[in-house]
């Protein structure tokens, strides 16, 4: 099961940033949907469901660089 999470600006100015989160069955890697994370057996190869998740989190902005040559 893929979410995905837009970026959005939060209370205080901070920036909550754009990324997607990945639920799959941590013996054979089977990509889990909804109802399947309710069943205590992987729907794929039958093994008692353990989760792993994959987080993927994407830049929004990059802050002004400042500095100077002396």
């Amino acid at each position: 099961m893929r979410t995905t999470v837009e970026a959005r600006t939060l209370e205080g100015g901070l920036i909550e940033p754009h990324h997607e989160i990945e639920v799959v069955c941590s013996a054979c890697g089977y990509d889990l949907d909804e109802a399947e994370l309710q069943a205590d057996v992987c729907s794929d190869c039958n093994a008692p469901l353990n989760l792993r998740q994959h987080i993927s989190i994407h830049a929004t902005s990059v802050p002004a660089a400042g500095g100077e040559v002396f």
